[in-house]
């Protein structure tokens, strides 16, 4: 009986700015798991071109491949995430995903590349899943919503500089930047040393609620709305990256430099969007934010769709990625919320799945609107309606969430 009193009134740990830098880091692997190969790409083609008559599928797959094993293997993930502890699956992911990432440096086929890559996607959907997962645990409020908006902040950073980092290295080798992969053994030692176990996954004492363990039960019309909005919202997205440079192609412009440029610019103004949301949520509310994120990415993709020159293209690629920028703290907060403390690894390996499966679809999508569309821009077109369309209706749910709030403290103020 003295041992149950202890443990009920033993203090709940506190998460502090060391956690938050050490998660910070962690997220960040995953960014770095597709930009430093995506430079590496003509070399690797020119390297298995001669010799592996497959090499136009799978070199692509080298960096495509592990979004896809990310889709398949989070919600996996995070069911063990729940049984066996965040902590201790992100150590070990950690450690998996140096080595199974560095390993295609010593690699001589490209069909063993892809299956590398492949068992490397696994490893950063652990570590994406039991990143997020332990930010929900350790913060609630204001104070999560923070963290969540510098995980996206980081995450852009970090890819903007290994994206060039990578590129250098591949001047010299097509197996140089692989090495890098190796830079995340040195994270291992804080991650043991800083983060903690949540006491509502210790299965082996007796269980202590976390300070705030969330709702009693899962929102799930809140999880499902969450995961059509990233998924969709993915599936909009990745048309810059993927499509934009076959539409300056038909411009005219085929200088990789210039093809490159309108790439980082995109990448700055999505990490421009992600600075922004914490200002325009508390400005806006959740349900304005995913209105105007709508909104702004339709709006840009209807300008690509538009543009008859370099710079049209630019305009059009800043503000898409403007409203990219707000999508996953926007959409990634609420569905934190709706989740218990006991299902937050599933729920966030399905969030992280439904991500990664919208940036896979995306040209596939961009290809059957196309089918009845006509040709690429006119696919665009569409697909820029659709969000506008999805904006319009996010707006008269945040006017009738608005609506309901007045009326309830009017009902309040007059019961008083």
């Amino acid at each position: 009986m003295n041992q149950s009193n202890s443990v009920s009134t033993a203090p709940v740990r506190q998460a502090g700015g060391r956690e938050g830098l050490v998660l910070m880091l962690g997220s960040s692997l995953t960014i770095m798991g597709s930009v430093m190969v995506a430079p590496i790409l003509p070399r690797l083609g020119a390297e298995f071109g001669p010799v592996e008559p497959r090499a136009d599928l799978l070199v692509p797959l080298a960096v495509t491949g592990p979004a896809l094993a990310i889709a398949l293997f989070a919600p996996l993930a995070g069911w063990l995430a729940d049984r066996v502890g965040r902590k201790a699956l992100l150590v070990i992911a950690t450690l998996l995903y140096a080595v199974l990432g560095a390993l295609p440096a010593l690699l001589d086929s490209l069909p063993s590349i892809v299956g590398a890559r492949l068992l490397f996607g696994c490893t950063e959907a652990a570590v994406m899943t039991c990143c997020a997962t332990l930010i929900a645990d350790y913060w609630q409020g204001e104070e999560r919503l923070r963290y969540v908006n510098r995980q996206v902040v980081t995450i852009g950073l970090v890819g903007a500089l290994f994206f060039v980092v990578g590129g250098a290295l591949g001047e010299h080798s097509w197996r140089s930047p692989f090495l890098l992969y190796l830079l995340p053994l040195l994270l291992v030692p804080a991650m043991m040393k800083v983060l903690w176990e949540p006491p509502v996954t210790r299965r082996h004492s007796v269980e202590q609620p976390l300070a705030d363990s969330g709702p009693s039960k899962v929102a799930v019309l809140q999880l499902v709305v969450g995961y059509l909005m990233v998924m969709g919202g993915m599936v909009l997205t990745f048309v810059v990256p993927i499509q934009a440079p076959m539409l300056l192609v038909s411009l005219g412009i085929t200088s990789s430099t210039m093809i490159g440029m309108a790439a980082g610019l995109s990448l700055l103004a999505t990490l421009g969007g992600s600075l922004m949301w914490p200002l325009l949520r508390r400005r806006f509310g959740v349900a304005g934010c995913n209105a105007l994120l709508l909104g702004l990415i339709g709006l840009g993709l209807w300008l690509l769709m538009r543009a008859q020159s370099y710079d049209a293209v630019l305009v059009a690629v800043v503000i898409q990625g403007l409203g990219s920028g707000l999508l996953v703290p926007n959409v990634m907060a609420p569905v934190m919320n709706a989740l218990t403390a006991t299902t937050r690894g599933r729920g966030l390996g399905g969030f992280t799945s439904c991500l990664y499966i919208g940036q896979f679809v995306s040209p596939l999508v961009v290809a059957f609107v196309g089918s009845f569309a006509g040709d690429l821009r006119q696919s665009i077109q569409w697909l820029a309606f659709a969000g506008c369309i999805a904006a319009l209706l996010w707006v008269v749910v945040g006017l009738r969430t608005r609506g309901q709030g007045q009326s309830t403290s009017i009902g309040t103020r007059q019961s008083s």
